[in-house]
């Protein structure tokens, strides 16, 4: 698989990265570190993890799995972040609300009856705090580098340029504790974080699918989270619900769309091209899901496909914008 410069780190790592959010909450033990393996074995080199996933048991898994490919492999963890108080719903709330409903404004009829208002439960972070979690993650992790490391659910205002984190955070790296640092939040946040407090951002993870515009340039390496997920599920439905416009886009990207598989590798590889420079998160419980978006970022052949699938997606995106602006 293609490798890419993991940021400030010193360290080389794979452009795809294996999403931890879906370990052990819903899977036990031996299934979540049984699919890290599966990535693993499939080619993938970066696992990004939080304390919060998992219902707090998956840095541990993800530390035993780094007792046996520590010097392989690289590592994304977190520290700040407080889960949402209704997570369940933070996904589904986004494919109904989010970009896809701006492109297929019919599946926001279909989906929104019954739906409630998702709130986060962000708070600011003590340089105690991070202290205390920097500890604990390299305990977790088992390790004495976590090779980035990120401030989790973060807006500008929640950090102060005369602050102690980032000496902290500096410290850090000097020691060797932490390869790099940088800040994890809503894309929407991230431009300011970026203007703002500059200092933090030398990494920025925030979602891109193929439902968002192309990222401004800015400064800071990039990982992106959330290519498929919920994303992928609102677009699909929304396709499925829409039949002429899925019918067109299939002839138009000579594919069929709606075909779950197709749409997912026709996505995950518009991801991987249009940020050619950051790494790609994804996250599954399937080994052949895993095996097949492996096979997905080396597959040349999709790239047109891929392309024209984005380009149709942002003209829907446009048009709708531009009805929504002259009513």
């Amino acid at each position: 698989m293609e490798t890419i410069d993991l940021g400030a780190t010193g360290r080389k790592t794979t452009r795809l990265g294996y999403g931890c959010s879906g370990l052990t909450g819903a899977t036990g033990r031996a299934e979540s570190l049984a699919m890290l393996e599966a990535a693993f074995d499939a080619g993938v080199r970066h696992f990004d993890v939080a304390p919060t996933y998992g219902s707090g048991e998956a840095e541990s898994c993800v530390g035993e799995f780094l007792g046996r490919h520590r010097a392989e492999v690289t590592v994304t963890a977190k520290y700040g972040g407080a889960p949402a108080k209704t997570p369940g719903l933070i996904g589904f709330a986004r494919s109904i609300a989010g970009p896809v409903a701006k492109v297929l404004p019919g599946l926001k009829k279909r989906l929104a009856k019954g739906t409630g208002k998702v709130v986060g439960n962000g708070r600011k972070v003590t340089v105690a705090h991070a202290k205390e979690s920097l500890e604990r993650s390299l305990k977790e992790l088992r390790t004495d580098r976590i090779d980035v490391w990120l401030l989790h659910a973060v807006k500008a205002d929640d950090l102060r340029e005369d602050d102690g984190l980032l000496r902290l955070l500096e410290n850090s790296v000097a020691a060797g504790t932490i390869g790099s640092f940088g800040v994890g939040s809503e894309r929407e946040k991230i431009r300011t974080l970026a203007i703002k407090r500059p200092q933090f951002c030398g990494t920025m993870q925030f979602e891109w699918s193929v439902m968002d515009a192309p990222v401004p340039t800015m400064q800071g390496f990039r990982i992106h989270p959330r290519a498929l997920g919920d994303n992928f599920r609102g677009l699909h439905a929304g396709l499925l619900e829409e039949k002429g416009r899925c019918s067109e886009w299939s002839e138009k990207t000579g594919a069929d769309l709606a075909d779950s598989e197709t749409l997912a590798s026709l996505m995950l590889k518009a991801s991987l091209m249009e940020n050619p420079e950051s790494v790609i998160l994804f996250s599954s419980t399937n080994p052949a899901h895993i095996q097949r978006n492996v096979e997905t970022a080396g597959d040349a052949t999709l790239e047109a496909g891929a392309k024209k699938l984005y380009g149709l997606v942002q003209a829907a995106a446009k048009g709708r914008r531009a009805i929504e602006a002259g009513g």
